[in-house]
């Protein structure tokens, strides 16, 4: 089946058509692209995996020419890549994401939610997060912390890809038990 790969780009919308496995049960892989470090490991384990991958930024962005592999640029709006990936994204997808306001709105819609250093976002441990983010926003923007999250390592990216490849066995394991007919 043929799908588009939509730029919107300076209220312009183009469409090129691409082929790609789009079946409603398919587990999609949704990048939020801007500076993530773990592109190529995504397209990898998607790869092996043969799960499609959209890649959203907010302008254009190198991505391999694979049919798996989508690239959208959402537009310039501060938010609009993570508005892109909150529509769309729901139960047995994963999202990719260190912005943790995206990560909250596909928890709740039922996605699987990794940051790239591989921690996961849950429906358990989201609130306390979204909290923690909002309280370092407001003491950094007071002067109380000047200091950023630490830097990307490699144990980061050993994790990362533990935490991808788990989440997408889990959600492979879970259709297979629900689709399977039940004996009594």
């Amino acid at each position: 089946m043929a799908s588009r790969v939509l730029l919107a780009i300076s209220g312009r919308i183009e469409y090129h058509a691409r082929t790609m496995t789009s079946a409603s049960h398919t587990t999609r892989i949704y990048v939020d692209a801007d500076a993530c470090p773990v592109k190529d490991e995504i397209y990898r384990i998607a790869t092996r995996h043969g799960l499609p991958v959209s890649v959203v930024a907010g302008n254009f962005i190198r991505v391999p020419q694979e049919a798996l592999i989508e690239r959208i640029a959402a537009g310039p709006g501060m938010d609009a890549a993570d508005d892109w990936i909150a529509e769309r994204a729901g139960l047995g997808d994963i999202v990719i994401t260190s912005d943790i306001p995206l990560a909250s709105r596909c928890v709740k819609a039922g996605a699987a939610v990794i940051a790239p250093n591989g921690k996961p976002f849950t429906e358990a441990s989201i609130g306390m997060t979204l909290a923690v983010r909002n309280l370092m926003t407001d003491l950094r923007s007071s002067g109380e912390i000047t200091g950023g999250p630490k830097s990307f390592a490699p144990r980061d990216r050993s994790a990362f890809l533990s935490a991808l490849d788990q989440a997408i066995r889990r959600i492979q394991r879970q259709r297979s038990q629900r689709s399977a007919p039940h004996q009594d």
